[in-house]
This record gives structure tokens, sequence and C-alpha cells, in this order.
């Protein structure tokens, strides 16, 4: 089924299988949008901690009881770009009650070139209690016509088309979405371009002397060192009056990171040349 962007279909998720008294569980810097679909569908949010910014299946599947509905999971995350690969998707999936369903939220597997990553297809296939979302919104560009997909059972679909509104997903939508899946050539160049530069600004910031988490997706985040001046809240500053925009993610746990999206070869030189003279100048 489509909705208007994975949000909605998230959203429609918690709403048509969470009430008061239920819980469901997100890794520690996932996806904000779960909690607050959680909160809106009136059940308990549970954040389970992540090891080295990455989900932890033991972890989560600790915290899984008879109060758990749904398990969140962006694979790969957003913000920080970790994933974990499919065999640990599967022992997750093997672990919970099969009235615990368990959401993928597969929203930047375009970009991932992984021999050990999948995206979901197979396993929500299969399963009784297996959702995969989507999005038109990252590696097609299209997210402000707001397109989104889910694949998974179908007494699960037939709940969300039960519940969502009757036109939720605009014409122009749909026809973008429809010419978006037919242009091959602009997913394989896109790809291509992130390879190339994924890679790049991960060493360049790397070696700057800032931290930056290693991502399967098209963003990096980058962790700043403690200190008055270099902070990430004073590059940021700095980057906007260049007209450079960034994310800060203190939202998500990270009050000394940004995350940078992958941009045009322009873009991203002039960031890491913005970050070195703030660096340096910082002292």
């Amino acid at each position: 089924m489509c909705g208007a962007g994975s949000d909605e279909i998230l959203s429609l998720l918690a709403q048509a299988y969470l009430s008061a008294g239920d819980e469901a569980i997100f890794t520690e810097h996932g996806f904000l949008v779960y909690k607050i679909a959680i909160l809106a569908a009136g059940a308990t949010p549970v954040a389970v901690p992540e090891t080295d910014e990455t989900a932890n299946v033991d972890a989560i599947l600790e915290r899984v009881s008879e109060k758990t509905k749904i398990v969140f999971l962006a694979n790969p995350n957003n913000p920080t770009g970790t994933y974990i690969p499919h065999d640990e998707v599967r022992r997750l999936h093997a672990g919970l009650p099969s009235s615990t369903l368990l959401v993928l939220d597969a929203a930047y597997a375009e970009y991932v070139r992984r021999n050990d990553y999948e995206s979901g297809v197979e396993l929500a296939g299969h399963a009784d209690n297996v959702v995969m979302t989507r999005t038109f919104s990252k590696i097609y560009g299209l997210a402000n016509l707001r397109l989104g997909w889910a694949y998974g059972p179908a007494a699960v679909v037939d709940a969300l088309n039960r519940t969502r509104g009757p036109f939720n997903v605009t014409g122009p939508a749909q026809a973008a979405g429809i010419a978006a899946v037919g242009d091959r050539a602009h997913v394989e160049a896109a790809v291509a371009h992130n390879e190339k530069w994924l890679s790049w600004l991960s060493e360049e910031l790397t070696g700057l002397g800032l931290r930056v988490t290693p991502s399967a997706g098209n963003f990096v985040l980058i962790h700043f060192p403690d200190g008055a001046g270099k902070d990430a809240a004073s590059a940021d500053q700095l980057l906007r009056e260049k007209g450079l925009v960034l994310r800060r993610v203190g939202g998500y746990g990270f009050p000394n990171a940004l995350r940078m999206s992958v941009g045009t070869e322009e873009a991203n030189r002039a960031v890491v040349a913005e970050l070195a003279a703030f660096l340096e100048s910082a002292g």
C-alpha cells in the first residue's frame, strides 16, 4: 500500500496496532517519528540502547514483553547511517513472539552496497508479522511530493488500507512515482555519486580530526570535539553563514554532532574546506 511518505505509513501502523497499555520498541538513536507515532497512539515508547551507535539485537530482545506490539527498526538508521546485516535481522525476527509486529524501515535501502544487507522484502513476503516500509523521498528525490510504500502480509496491508484516508496520495505524487520507478539511469547515477563522495567525505572529515560514524546511507554523522569554539553549534552557525546547511541532531541524542547529506561535488568540497578553516581558527 502507498502513503503520503513512509512517515504516514509508520503512523498508520502505530494507530492500527497500538493502544493504551501497549509498548513499542525502537533503538535509542532511531528515527524520531517512531516515538511520536507511539505516543500519538496512546502507547508507551521503549528506547533500547545501541552498541557503537548500531542497533543491538540482544538488547532489543531483552526488552520484549507481552506488552510489546511493535518493534521499529530503521536499517540503515537515520541519523547514524549504521545498519545490521540480514542474519541479525532474521535473528531478531526469530526471537519475537508472533503477536509482535516487526517494522523494517528501509528508507535508505537503495544506497546500500553491502553483501550482507537485505532491505526486508524477502522476510516481509514470507512472515506474517513483518512489514517493510520504503520511500521515494531519498534516492528518487521526491520528498516534497510525499510518497512512500509498504510491503507485508495481506492482513496487515488490509488493516492499513482500511484506516488510511481514501485520498492520502495525490495525483502528482503518483505520476512522479511511476516515472521515478522507470528511471533506472537516475538511480544508478545517484548510487555511483554517493559511493564516491560518501567515502571521500568520511576520509576528509576524519583527516580533520573529526569522528565520523561509518555510514551505509547517503549522509554522514559528524562528531565534534568538546570545548568552546569547536562544538557542533558553533560549526553549524559558521556553515549556515556560508550558505551550507547541515542538520542538528540534538533531538536524537547527539548534542555535539551534525548530520551531513552527500551533496554536489561543489557543496561537499565547500563544507570540508569551511570546517578545516573553522577547526584551525578555533585553535
